[in-house]
């Protein structure tokens, strides 16, 4: 049923994008001949006539258009409008054409401020995207070093590694990064094994052969993990400059573990045993409040399974609505900061930052909703939407034919070459965008399918 509501919800905001679209051209007097819900796949589920607009409702519902007169010359409606008609799109004034091409994305936006503002006065709360993160308990199974930490259970967590910590995802992330033998060394670190094995065996060269014993330095911390807040934010992949160590070298570090010296059982070259030894441990540095008191603690060490032993528990940060300014500056203010941060993404994905494997679309998007609103209530699951509005418009403004922006393009090329541009030209053009766009569709569900079926969402 979630899933189903999450659907209603995206269908509408497709429908709210072309009733912007639809309104705009009747407000200018342009006649709109069809106006489709859903995507012309598979039967019609119903059809009907408004005045000289014939509407469709498609089986495919996640989808919509409009379609002018210019678009369906082979209507019978359409065919005696004489071509000089003040009701075509193509014989209105350039402004106006911008103006009915960018008013989907106009409603869109103007609809996600409505539901925000919706949530806003009726639950009388926004969320924050901020948490409050506490040591719960501990788990002594587990072989860390924070038993003996300081640490205790009610301590909010305010900082791990000088990130401030926000939400439970961000410290599970930083601890996992930082565990025993990651397979992962900086070529400092190993530069600095290297002399210290040469000081150790002075009769050692570059290659240890077989039968040589090998005295060993012994284990040295690496250097704390560091890593941006768009990183921890989730909108960056993860990348690390350090040296990736190959399988035998990972295998090596685990026999030299804890050992002062070995016999090579094989020839080696010194430099693998020192990225070897290099690999150890990220130490990790928690800041908490307890009464109100800020204490650190330094150096703590994880499992070898990446696992620290503290259980979280976790606290939602709400922003409080209680006057109808509120309830207007609060939304505006929402939408503002998703906003940024789906720009931000966008431009991550264009600059190659975040992998095109990491795209995912309406089938991502519905499972996700689906499952906000089952766990988190209807007031996540129509910010949800208010957020996927905003993603609408934005990406209909991109100028890339077949879009919106695409046609806000070609209006401002004939704007700056003083006549119409040829029409076939467009045309063509637009359809092979179009078909690159619907196989961008194909690959992002496939994606969704992958991830569903991997168990990834």
């Amino acid at each position: 049923m979630n899933i189903i509501i999450m659907l209603i919800l995206i269908s509408l905001l497709v429908l709210v994008h072309e009733l912007g679209h639809y309104l705009a051209a009747r407000a200018f007097g342009i006649q709109v001949s069809h106006f489709g819900i859903g995507l012309p796949i598979g039967p019609v589920l119903y059809e009907t006539k408004c005045g000289d607009t014939k509407i469709t409702i498609h089986a495919f519902l996640l989808g919509g258009y409009v379609s002018f007169p210019d678009d369906d010359e082979d209507n019978e409606d359409v065919k005696d409008l004489p071509l000089d008609s003040p009701k075509r799109f193509k014989n209105k004034k350039p402004w106006q054409k911008a103006v009915v091409v960018s008013a989907g994305v106009f409603a869109n936006v103007v609809f996600a401020l409505f539901l925000v503002m919706f949530c806003a006065a009726y639950y009388h709360k926004l969320p924050s995207s901020k948490y409050d993160v506490y040591v719960n308990d501990f788990a002594p199974e587990v072989k860390s070093n924070v038993a003996d930490s300081g640490l205790k259970k009610g301590d909010r967590i305010l900082n791990v590694n000088g990130s401030d910590i926000i939400n439970s995802y961000q410290f599970i992330f930083l601890v996992q990064k930082s565990k025993f033998f990651d397979g992962f060394i900086s070529e400092d670190i190993a530069q600095k094994k290297i002399n210290d094995l040469k000081k150790l065996n002075p009769n050692i060269s570059d290659v240890v052969k077989t039968g040589d014993r090998v005295m060993l330095p012994k284990m040295t911390p690496e250097a704390q993990l560091k890593v941006s807040d768009n990183v921890l934010l989730g909108i960056e992949k993860y990348k690390t400059n350090e040296i990736e160590l190959t399988k035998e070298q990972k295998n090596l570090s685990r026999t030299l573990e804890g050992k002062n010296s070995f016999i090579a059982d094989k020839n080696y070259e010194l430099r693998d045993i020192a990225y070897a030894l290099s690999d150890s441990y990220k130490p990790i540095s928690i800041t908490v409040l307890r009464d109100n008191k800020k204490l650190v603690f330094n150096n703590l060490k994880t499992s070898k399974d990446g696992l620290l032993g503290v259980k979280l528990e976790v606290s939602e940060i709400f922003v409080p609505v209680k006057t109808p300014l509120d309830v207007i500056t609060h939304s505006w203010d929402y939408l503002v900061v998703n906003t940024k941060l789906m720009l931000l993404g966008l431009w991550q994905l264009v600059s190659g930052k975040i992998p095109l494997s990491d795209m995912h679309g309406i089938v991502a998007i519905t499972k996700v909703g689906g499952d906000i609103i089952e766990n988190s209530g209807m007031l996540k699951g129509l910010l949800l939407s208010a957020i996927i509005s905003i993603d609408l418009a934005i990406i209909n403004l991109l100028p890339i034919p077949a879009l919106d922006g695409g046609h806000l393009m070609f209006l401002a090329l004939e704007k700056l070459v003083g006549r119409e541009l040829d029409e076939k030209i467009v045309e063509g053009i637009s359809r092979v965008f179009f078909m690159l766009l619907i196989l961008l569709m194909i690959y992002v569900v496939f994606n969704d399918i992958f991830a569903l079926v991997t168990k990834q969402l």
